[in-house]
C-alpha cells in the first residue's frame, strides 16, 4: 500500500483528478460489478518520497488501482424549452450515472 502524502493526478472520464490510496472518489459510470478492480494507467503526476514525477503525457509505467464500491444516479435535471409567440415548449429530464471507486494503490513508474 502506498504511504500517506503520496498522491496521483490521474485521466478518468475524461476529467482530471488528484488521488491518494484510501479516498473514494465519484466518477462518471464505469460499467464494471461492484467489487471489480479498476487500472488507470493515464497518471499525469506522481508525487511519492517527497519527489514529484511530471508525465509528457504520461509518467511512464504509473498506474493507480481502485476497487469498485457502488452504482448510484443523481438528482434529476430538468431542461425546459420554450420560444415565446410560437407555441412550442418541452420538458426534458435526465439523470446522471455515477460510480463510486476506492483508490487501493499508487504503482510507481
Amino acid at each position: 500500500m502506498s504511504t500517506t502524502g503520496e498522491y496521483a493526478i490521474i485521466v478518468a472520464s475524461g476529467t482530471q483528478i488528484k488521488v491518494s490510496a484510501g479516498e473514494t472518489h465519484r466518477l462518471d459510470l464505469i460499467h464494471s460489478d461492484p467489487g471489480a478492480e479498476v487500472v488507470f494507467g493515464k497518471v499525469l503526476l506522481l508525487s511519492a518520497d517527497g519527489a514529484v514525477k511530471v508525465g509528457q503525457p504520461y509518467v511512464a509505467g504509473a498506474k493507480v488501482t481502485g476497487e469498485v464500491v457502488r452504482h448510484a444516479r443523481g438528482k434529476k435535471i430538468r431542461i425546459y424549452r420554450y420560444k415565446r409567440k410560437k407555441g412550442y415548449q418541452r420538458t426534458v429530464g435526465h439523470r446522471s450515472e455515477f460510480t463510486f471507486v476506492k483508490i487501493t494503490d499508487i504503482v510507481k513508474g
